[in-house]
């Protein structure tokens, strides 16, 4: 049995792009939600407002987990070069999406909750002043949604590779944590949107049970974003990438000559479409690890590979 090992691109282990300008977007809509959380909490306790009390501390979850998606950006970027990090840093964003869905979660719950008690138990709603916040609440959620947004769809991916260069053009950024942050910030949009239309449902047709109804169905939408984002994200910390359609075309690609067999495979998802790629390979013709780099080479997603060749010899 011979073995025989190659990595395919020496370099040191920064895979992910450069994010200082959604770092930056991110760091505005803290601000702006943050100042606006505070203002609402202390004109609310002058006003004695419950309403612009409760949604100020409502507002102080949301800023609580842009904190969680900037500090990610800012702690991935800090330590993009600490060798300590053995595939580099992108999973300290991923860990912040994780941890924001989480608190979108808690959201969720807590609107479920509020909205059954206001159900069976009604209080006097003071329209006017509830449909102001809304407002504000609704034009602050959009121009922080049109901010971030902008941050996502003007950025794209620089890869760094020989092999990389057809395809820059064409794959923008699939960030999780930009995405958590966006959610965050669009669930509260959703929420003022919803409260102002049970407002004015109430105010002029009477309809009291409509607020905490929308709170319920806002909810329900949020928990479904939180099942899809928490679910996304869990899948590339824990590595859930053996069936991948990337496996099967690094099966595709090796296997194609009848004679190798991939033994073992490791793919780690290394950044938002770069991939470390671990293979062991068996073969009785003793093809080139050489032969075997060029039948990946259009693959561009690979950021890190490394192959094990094992000739099996046949018994004389």
């Amino acid at each position: 049995m011979h073995q025989e090992r190659i990595d395919l691109w020496q370099h040191q282990h920064t895979f992910n792009i450069d994010k200082k300008k959604i770092e930056k977007k991110t760091l505005i809509v803290v601000i702006i939600t943050f100042t606006m959380m505070i203002a609402e909490i202390l004109f609310g306790w002058i006003t004695n407002s419950m309403a612009l009390l409760a949604d100020g501390w409502h507002m102080g979850t949301h800023a609580f987990a842009l904190g969680i998606s900037l500090l990610a950006y800012v702690m991935a970027r800090k330590h993009a070069a600490n060798d300590r990090f053995t595939f580099g840093t992108w999973k300290i964003e991923i860990l912040g999406a994780y941890s924001s869905a989480l608190v979108l979660g808690m959201v969720a719950i807590l609107m479920v909750y509020t909205s059954v008690d206001r159900l069976l138990h009604p209080l006097p709603i003071h329209y006017n002043q509830a449909l102001f916040v809304a407002i504000i609440g609704l034009v602050v959620n959009i121009i922080c949604a049109i901010i971030l947004n902008l941050g996502s769809s003007s950025h794209s991916h620089h890869h760094h590779h020989h092999h990389d260069d057809a395809h820059s053009h064409s794959h923008q950024t699939n960030d999780l944590n930009l995405k958590s942050a966006y959610l965050h910030i669009v669930a509260d949009a959703l929420t003022s949107g919803f409260a102002i239309v049970a407002l004015i449902g109430a105010k002029y047709f009477a309809y009291n049970w409509l607020d905490p109804f929308m709170g319920i169905v806002g909810a329900f939408l949020i928990a479904r974003w939180v099942i899809l984002l928490s679910k996304d994200s869990a899948s590339i910390l824990l590595d859930h990438e053996k069936k991948s359609p990337l496996s099967l075309k690094i099966k595709e690609h090796l296997e194609s000559d009848g004679d190798t067999r991939i033994s073992d495979l490791h793919l780690l998802k290394v950044a938002d479409d770069k991939y470390a790629c671990i293979i062991s390979i068996v073969n009785a013709k003793k093809y080139s690890v050489e032969e075997y780099k060029r039948r990946l080479a259009d693959i561009y997603e690979f950021a890190h590979i490394t192959i094990e060749v094992n000739e099996c010899k046949s018994v004389g």
